[in-house]
C-alpha cells in the first residue's frame, strides 16, 4: 500500500466538470432531474467509470445505483459513502453531484494506494432525492430503509406528465448489464459529502462543517374559499376575501415564528390565487407552509400555531379553511461515533471544523434510521445552491474528498 495515500484533486474535478455537461443548461447549470434521460445518461456514465476500475456494480428496484470495492472480509456490511446525480430544473452542478463523484473518488483512490480494508466499500447513487420531478424527495433513500412504498409510487405523474412507473422500468432498462439486488441491505456506516447550501461555513472561513443533526420539516398546504365579487362594488363589509385571510395569517407567522427562535424557519413557497383576474375578489387561495426545527416538540407547536393563525383568520374574513399535511419529516441527530471519526479525520490532516446542525435534509437522514450515520459539509459561495450559479471552490472539494477519504480509511479498517 502506498505510505501517503491521498485522493487525485484533479481527476476529481475533471469529473464533476465532465458529470456538469449532462443536463447542461446555457447559464451553467445543470438540468438533469430524476429518472430522466440526462439522469439516465449521468449514471451510465458512472458505471462505466466503475466497470472500468473493475468494480462491481448493482441497482435495485427505485434504481439505486451501488459500486462496490471488495475487503479483506466480503461479507461484512460495507461503509457506504454517496450522495445522489439528479438535479433541480435550474440547479447547480454541485449539489449532489459533489457527494457522489468524491464518493467514487474515494473508491479509485484506494484502489490507486493499493488498500485493502477490512470491510467493503460501497458508493451510492441514491434516487431522486430532490423530488422535483416525482414527489417526494429522497425517495430511493426512503425506499433503501423501508420509510417508502415503491408500489404506492408507481402510479405517480411527474410534474411534466409522466408516469413514474415508465420513468423508473426506462432508467432501470438503460443498465441492463448491472446486477440487480434487493432494495435494502446492512450497513456498518454511511457517510454523505455535501455542499452547505447555506452562507455559514463561508462567513465563518471554515472549510468542513461536521452535520450532527438535521431538521424535521412538515409541509402544509392551507386551502381558503370564500366568494368571488366584483372588486369595484363589493364593500368591504361583504366581501368574503380569503386573500385577505391568507395574508393576514402569513403577516402574524411571520413576525410570531422566526423571530422568536433563531433555529426555526418558516416559509411559504407557493400561492394560487383564484381565479386570477385584476378586478375579482379572490374565491379560492391555496399557500403552501415550509416548517422546520430540530427539536420535534418544538416543531409540532409551530405547526400547531400555524393552525391556530389560519383559521383565526378564516373566521374574522368568513371564510372557509382546509389544512392538510403533505410531508412530515422527524428531526434526526447523527451517529455520535461517526461524527468523531470525522473530526479525527479532520484533526489528522490540521483542518479546521464546525459542527452544525443540516436544515436542509438529505439521504443521510433516512439512512440514519438504519446505520450509523453522519455528513461533511464544504462552502457554497454565498451560501447559493438549488440554482445555476452555485459554486464551490477547487480547494474546498479537494479538502471535502481528503476528509471523506481519510474517515472511510478509519471506519473499513
Amino acid at each position: 500500500m502506498n505510505a501517503n495515500p491521498t485522493i487525485d484533486g484533479q481527476r476529481l474535478l475533471q469529473r464533476i466538470a465532465e458529470f456538469a455537461a449532462i443536463g447542461a443548461t446555457p447559464a451553467g447549470g445543470v438540468n438533469r432531474q430524476a429518472l430522466s434521460l440526462e439522469d439516465r445518461m449521468a449514471r451510465r456514465r458512472l458505471a462505466e467509470l466503475a466497470v472500468a476500475r473493475g468494480f462491481c456494480v448493482y441497482q435495485d428496484a427505485i434504481a439505486n445505483l451501488f459500486i462496490r470495492r471488495v475487503g479483506r472480509a466480503p461479507s461484512l456490511p460495507p461503509v457506504l459513502i454517496g450522495s445522489h446525480l439528479d438535479s433541480q430544473p435550474t440547479g447547480g452542478r454541485f449539489d449532489g453531484a459533489l457527494g457522489t463523484l468524491s464518493a467514487f473518488e474515494v473508491l479509485e483512490s484506494l484502489e490507486d494506494a493499493g488498500a485493502v480494508t477490512e470491510r467493503p466499500v460501497e458508493v451510492a447513487c441514491w434516487t431522486n432525492e430532490e423530488g422535483s420531478r416525482f414527489f417526494p424527495g429522497c425517495m430511493g433513500s426512503m425506499a433503501f430503509v423501508g420509510a417508502g412504498d415503491i408500489s404506492g409510487w408507481q402510479e405517480m405523474d411527474g410534474a411534466d406528465g409522466t408516469k413514474l412507473a415508465d420513468e423508473l422500468q426506462a432508467t432501470l432498462a438503460a443498465l441492463p448489464e448491472v446486477e440487480m439486488r434487493p432494495v435494502g441491505h446492512s450497513v456498518a456506516a454511511f457517510i454523505e459529502l455535501h455542499i452547505e447550501q447555506g452562507p455559514v461555513l463561508e462567513r465563518a472561513n471554515v472549510p468542513i462543517g461536521i452535520v450532527t443533526a438535521v431538521q424535521g420539516t412538515k409541509w402544509l398546504q392551507v386551502s381558503l374559499t370564500g366568494e368571488a365579487a366584483h372588486a369595484g362594488t363589493t364593500p368591504p363589509a361583504y366581501r368574503r376575501d380569503p386573500l385577505a385571510a391568507a395574508v393576514e395569517a402569513i403577516a402574524s407567522l411571520q413576525q410570531a415564528v422566526m423571530p422568536a427562535d433563531p433555529s426555526a424557519r418558516l416559509t411559504v413557497g407557493r400561492m394560487i390565487v383564484e381565479p386570477g383576474s385584476i378586478n375579482v375578489v379572490p374565491e379560492r387561495v391555496t399557500l403552501t407552509l415550509d416548517l422546520r426545527h430540530p427539536e420535534k416538540e418544538v416543531l409540532a407547536a409551530i405547526e400547531a400555531r400555524a393552525g391556530t393563525e389560519c383559521r383565526a383568520a378564516a373566521r374574522r374574513h368568513r371564510v372557509e379553511v382546509s389544512i392538510e399535511k403533505r410531508f412530515d419529516m422527524a428531526p434526526g441527530k447523527f451517529d455520535v461515533s461517526v461524527v468523531e471519526a470525522i473530526a479525527n479525520a479532520c484533526g489528522r490532516l490540521d483542518i479546521p471544523t464546525m459542527k452544525m446542525v443540516s436544515g436542509a435534509f438529505h439521504d443521510a437522514l433516512f439512512l440514519s434510521r438504519v446505520a450509523p450515520a453522519a455528513m461533511i459539509f464544504v462552502p457554497c459561495r454565498d451560501g447559493i445552491s438549488h440554482n445555476e450559479a452555485e459554486f464551490v471552490s477547487p480547494q474546498n472539494i479537494e479538502i471535502g474528498a481528503r476528509v471523506l477519504y481519510e474517515t472511510v480509511r478509519e471506519l473499513a479498517g
